[in-house]
């Protein structure tokens, strides 16, 4: 008999990922997942779960990521409870939890996104504060031809080759919505947003567009690597510290 449910919830949370293996519980390893799960139960007095608006490998941040849970607790429960205030009491200094809203029970963290972006941190010069929140790289590279590669992006919607392989998924076409450099400083910053991403996605197309800006390859060599559907012609996976999970976007009829 499938289980009733009473209420759905979505709670919008940051965290800083480097001290985690990534958003997903995994046997053996500290998870966001697992981390917020247990303070949501101990804190509704019943057993919880957590569906996220994505998953996120190990060290990857989120400055604004999306969860639904299902619980017996009502609104007026939850808002007497100050479930906010209360869980950020419980949860370690690198999870905050943001908001919590009630949503239509058919809605989902994960199906019910329009859109997912993402950001990535590439550092220039030595940096104490960046440690673990961004990828030091500081040989010389041309912004203006990783400007140029991203644009190809826009030319194609099958992302096979900056996917891992074997991966498990229907078909690997995403809309690139938006996909832009940008300098702030020494902090060079990567944007990309679409209406969804593969394993992995982003951080093939920043190691990537890197070899461009590095003179390892052409702008027009990018076309070549998309077109051959083949991960092994892609650049390599760079590291998560530098990834940020920056947000889903909902259709606003979800939300009671």
């Amino acid at each position: 008999m499938e289980k009733e449910i009473k209420y759905r919830y979505f709670i919008e949370l940051r965290f800083d990922g480097t001290n985690y293996h990534g958003w997903q519980i995994q046997p053996n390893a500290n998870s966001i997942q697992q981390t917020l799960q247990t303070a949501l139960s101990t804190l509704l007095k019943e057993n919880t779960e957590l569906t996220g608006s994505g998953r996120t490998d190990t060290g990857v941040h989120a400055t604004h990521f999306t969860a639904h849970f299902d619980s017996k607790s009502t609104p007026e429960k939850i808002k007497r409870i100050d479930l906010v205030y209360k869980l950020n009491r419980i949860l370690p200094p690198d999870i905050a939890i943001i908001n919590a809203r009630q949503v239509n029970k058919d809605a989902h963290a994960r199906y019910s996104a329009l859109s997912r972006s993402y950001e990535y941190f590439i550092c220039r010069r030595k940096d104490p504060f960046f440690i673990n929140r961004a990828w030091p790289m500081e040989r010389k590279l041309d912004f203006d031809a990783m400007q140029k590669a991203t644009e190809i992006l826009f030319e194609y919607n099958d992302f096979e080759a900056f996917t891992k392989a074997n991966t498990q998924v229907n078909h690997f076409k995403c809309n690139i919505l938006y996909a832009e450099w940008c300098q702030e400083g020494h902090i060079w910053k990567f944007r990309i947003k679409a209406d969804r991403f593969l394993r992995n996605m982003v951080r093939a197309i920043v190691g990537t567009i890197t070899d461009v800006g590095l003179g390892k390859i052409t702008v027009e060599k990018m076309k070549e690597i998309i077109e051959s559907k083949n991960r092994s012609n892609a650049g390599y996976s760079v590291p998560g510290c530098g990834l940020y999970f920056i947000g889903a976007e909902y259709p606003p009829e979800i939300y009671l």
